[in-house]
């Protein structure tokens, strides 16, 4: 198996830059993977994707330098491996609440004796050179769990010191919607800011990275400030809509401007 660049930058302690997929299209993903991310996410679990829009996205990527992850939809053994056999160098898991729960997650994603995964790499063994995929996946596997309540925040030191995880996740929207806030993206909340605070400086204390989904660049550059390490900008189709916005907006002011000339 190939190394794994994102895990390599993120021991290093490098900014990490994240595209997210939630158009189920080869080409979209294509030139996506074109544009200097450092890892790029299929999301399968709030995206319009499903496996074989994966795998698909998955084979447009495969000539650059990206590293591909996946939202899985749940904390579930099979989808879990399946997308790891499907190529997948990452797994990011919603709704890890528990010890429990990322023991769980760990144990889905490892091939034994650290695991329970199943053989059968059916893509993700191509990655193989002169060593067998399964002797380096377990090593090469990103385990994420994404930190989205205030159950997570109370146990996330027990959820950290759970072997085999690599770092957290932090999702935003639904983080607000767990402590009775709305459900957005950048946040500005003082109490958020400080539950912010609090899980980068857990992470940083055991040598793992954070992450965190942003809506802006400026936002996201902000985030790497705070201590996150995996900074994720918008989506796909987001990123679309805008540029598409900003070009109709401008088309449109600049007629008006002529028109009354």
């Amino acid at each position: 198996m190939s190394s794994n660049m994102l895990k390599k930058r993120l021991k290093e302690g490098k900014a990490c830059v994240c595209g997210w997929l939630a158009i189920p299209n080869g080409f979209s993903a294509e030139v996506m993977a074109q544009c200097g991310w450092d890892a790029v996410t299929v999301d399968i679990q709030h995206g319009v994707q499903d496996y074989q829009s994966m795998v698909t996205c998955f084979q447009a990527m495969d000539k650059y330098p990206i590293t591909p992850l996946v939202r899985v939809p749940w904390n579930e053994p099979g989808i879990i491996g399946k997308v790891l056999d499907g190529g997948a160098w990452g797994v990011i898991c919603p709704m890890v609440n528990t010890a429990a729960e990322a023991k769980a997650l760990v144990s889905y994603s490892l091939y034994p004796p650290k695991g329970k995964r199943s053989n059968g790499p059916i893509r993700a063994g191509a990655y193989g050179e002169a060593t067998p995929y399964q002797a380096t996946a377990n090593d090469e596997v990103l385990i994420i769990p994404m930190i989205e309540t205030q159950e997570a925040i109370d146990n996330i030191d027990a959820i950290l010191d759970v072997p085999g995880v690599s770092g957290i996740y932090v999702g935003p929207s639904d983080l607000g919607l767990s402590l009775g806030l709305v459900p957005k993206l950048d946040r500005e909340e003082p109490q958020v800011l400080k539950i912010y605070e609090k899980l980068t400086t857990a992470c940083k204390k055991r040598g793992l990275f954070a992450g965190i989904h942003n809506g802006t660049p400026a936002y996201a550059a902000r985030a790497f400030a705070m201590g996150f390490q995996l900074c994720t900008i918008a989506n796909d189709s987001g990123l679309l809509a805008q540029a598409a916005k900003a070009a109709v907006n401008g088309f449109r002011k600049d007629v008006g401007a002529s028109a009354d000339k």
